[in-house]
């Protein structure tokens, strides 16, 4: 798996500007958010200009929210008519994103929620986010399964190839039947752990777990704005330091990371969010794919005061500096016994330098300097403060 691609929150709720979850959490009246379906006209939605972004940030795939909990349907389904197709605007807009993947080869994945607020038989005591189900007293998970698996058939043969199913919301209930159905459409298919059984791989939300490889496929996903995932009009954003970092460190544990955006009623990524999305993709593009396919280093590496991840790929091993560096040198605590041949800044291209040799700060008890000691230096460490820092060595 370990790619980088765009999530994209984007539904009804975009046009209240507050949050993907506005009808919970703002305890917004059903008969006032309803209305949300006669109003949305997204009329400067372009699924290739989204595609294009993606592409130009380095990404692989998209994963776009098919149905989120508030039940509305972004395509042209048959088994609801709270769907895109019945708003002013009237176009699949699934069908447009699909065919604006397959025009650019972007891998398509699915995000789809197991709650669902509009549903009247969904409602699920043993989940969460149930609270403004509107029929509780109606609850039948075994009709709305059969619902759930309408849908997807609908999802998972008319939009061609889908590289990954998100299930959102883990229902806390076990039935291998849902994504054996999804493999029966999809032979190869990767599904979440949110969903009826454990799946194919981890789902890590808004969380930079510790620097240890993953030893299940693992996809983290973060959006760039701190409060919301769909379009919030008064967004805090996060920095491109901290998004860089938390990136590079995931997929140097082996991970995939899926980075967010919620567009606004227009159909339009926000600026804000495409600068944020602009910046990041350069960090990314100039790595070269080093944070792509590779695998573990085998021996023990340790630098002093900066936090490491080494990986190797193609004979070469890349140490991953997701905290950047303190100083114009990074010596080893831990290296192997032989200095490498060369040094390079992945971030720029430059040479580093390579020193083998006794460093006076390092001195014992006795007074001597402790030795020798590997060195990388002359980094450029301020020219690159936003950024982490991957080396490759060449032994």
């Amino acid at each position: 798996m370990n790619k980088f691609g765009m999530f994209i929150h984007w539904g009804i709720y975009a046009a209240t500007g507050l949050h993907e979850q506005a009808l919970a959490r703002y305890d917004i009246p059903f008969e006032e958010y309803d209305k949300l379906v006669h109003t949305f006209n997204p009329t400067e939605f372009d699924p290739e200009e989204w595609v294009r972004i993606a592409k130009t940030a380095g990404m692989q795939y998209i994963c776009f929210t098919a149905k989120h909990h508030d039940g509305f349907c972004m395509w042209d389904t048959k088994y609801t008519d709270y769907n895109v197709m019945n708003t002013p605007y009237g176009k699949d807009v699934l069908k447009m994103l699909s065919e604006a993947c397959a025009k650019y080869g972007m891998r398509l994945s699915l995000y789809y929620s197991n709650p669902d607020w509009h549903h009247e038989n969904s409602y699920n005591p043993q989940s969460t986010h149930q609270w403004r189900c509107r029929y509780p007293e109606k609850a039948d998970l075994v009709k709305y399964r059969e619902y759930v698996k309408n849908q997807l058939r609908e999802l998972l043969t008319g939009y061609g190839k889908i590289y990954t199913l998100f299930w959102d919301i883990p229902p806390n209930i076990l039935d291998e039947s849902m994504n054996a159905y999804v493999r029966s459409l999809q032979p190869e298919i990767l599904i979440n752990d949110r969903g009826w059984d454990k799946g194919d791989f981890s789902t890590p939300e808004r969380d930079v777990p510790n620097g240890e490889r993953f030893t299940r496929m693992t996809e983290a996903c973060q959006s760039v704005g701190e409060q919301a995932w769909g379009y919030r009009a008064d967004e805090d954003y996060f920095s491109v330091r901290f998004l860089t970092q938390s990136i590079d460190k995931i997929m140097a544990m082996g991970g995939s990371y899926l980075l967010n955006v919620g567009p606004m009623p227009n159909g339009k990524i926000p600026e804000r969010a495409r600068h944020v999305l602009e910046r990041v993709g350069d960090w990314y593009v100039r790595m070269g794919g080093v944070l792509e396919d590779h695998e573990p280093y085998p021996f023990v590496v340790k630098l002093q005061h900066t936090a490491c991840i080494a990986t190797v790929k193609k004979d070469k091993t890349y140490l991953h500096l997701y905290e950047g560096s303190i100083s114009s040198s990074v010596n080893f605590e831990i290296a192997p016994a032989f200095p490498p041949k060369s040094a390079r800044l992945v971030n720029d291209g430059r040479e580093l330098g390579i020193r083998f040799g006794l460093l006076p700060g390092w001195g014992g008890a006795h007074g001597r300097a402790n030795g020798p000691t590997l060195s990388l230096t002359n980094i450029p460490c301020d020219e690159f403060e936003n950024e982490p820092l991957v080396i490759e060595l060449e032994w």
